[in-house]
């Protein structure tokens, strides 16, 4: 069983001690029609963890290049997206983005770093999680990370769907197991959009939080390696999973990355024509 040795993953910068109170209202924008929230870790671990002990039904998406573009080529899925409680800028690019439109303090908030603080703050305050994604393999072993990093978390559930669509009645079997458990944050990693779908499909048949977390089980527990601290700084971590599954990636990302930074010009080009046009209206 490969479990990391380090002895803890979080950058230190970002750790935060406490859980923060969150601010009563986020500044949002829209980047090819997906909204993206500007957050910090501790902003969003306060709203989550506040979330889960009043017990509400509410799910955050962590967002990227990959889910900007499937959100612009599909207006069902953009709904589902821009219907979630929190999105948060996980991918650099989106930060960069987010900077360009107007917000300076636009900082990353990674979904497998996130999951940790909140597994911490959860850990803190006996707030019961599960876990649904991955593979029984997977599952066990990040289990086994889970209380080495935080001793006394509570991990009330743990499913692996089947990779195909469950049937009705497995959709129905694991929902129930969820709400049996008592969890009050569910941790969804069946990937995008699977995962976002699914979440804004079950929001109103659990009381709980449930955020889409991707690969974060597979990166924690050891088995996928995450991109380097630099790479990542640099916006390159899509680079790095490319050279690490190209097979599997290439297509996403060529697709995907040539559209996003053109089109996203486009809606920066667009914004100064306002911009302007409000100006020389001022004047």
């Amino acid at each position: 069983m490969s479990v990391p040795t380090s002895p803890d993953p979080r950058p230190a910068a970002s750790t935060p001690s406490t859980t923060a109170p969150p601010a009563p209202t986020l500044t949002s924008r829209s980047i090819l029609g997906m909204r993206v929230d500007v957050t910090t870790y501790a902003d969003a671990t306060a709203r989550v963890m506040d979330w889960a002990r009043s017990g509400q039904a509410r799910y955050v998406c962590a967002s990227n290049v990959h889910m900007v573009m499937e959100t612009s080529d599909s207006a069902e899925f953009r709904d589902v997206v821009n219907g979630a409680d929190l999105v948060t800028s996980d991918g650099v690019p989106l930060v960069w983005a987010l900077k360009a439109l107007g917000v300076p303090q636009a900082e990353r908030v990674y979904g497998p770093t996130l999951m940790l603080h909140v597994c911490e703050a959860a850990a803190r305050e006996g707030v019961p999680i599960a876990l649904y994604g991955g593979t029984p393999e997977s599952l066990e072993e990040f289990v086994v990370f889970l209380h080495s990093h935080y001793p006394g978390i509570e991990i009330a559930c743990l499913i692996a769907p089947p990779f195909r669509p469950p049937t009705r009645e497995e959709d129905a079997l694991y929902t129930q197991q969820i709400a049996d458990s008592g969890a009050r944050i569910v941790f969804v990693g069946i990937g995008c959009p699977k995962q976002e779908r699914w979440m804004a499909a079950h929001t109103g048949r659990l009381d709980a939080v449930l955020l889409g977390m991707g690969a974060a089980f597979d990166f924690h527990s050891g088995r996928v390696r995450q991109a380097p601290p630099a790479m990542q700084k640099l916006g390159l971590e899509w680079l790095f999973r490319l050279i690490m599954e190209p097979r599997r990636l290439w297509k996403r990302y060529a697709k995907h990355n040539p559209r996003f930074v053109g089109k996203f010009m486009l809606q920066l080009l667009g914004q100064k024509v306002i911009d302007r046009g409000r100006t020389a209206g001022k004047g």
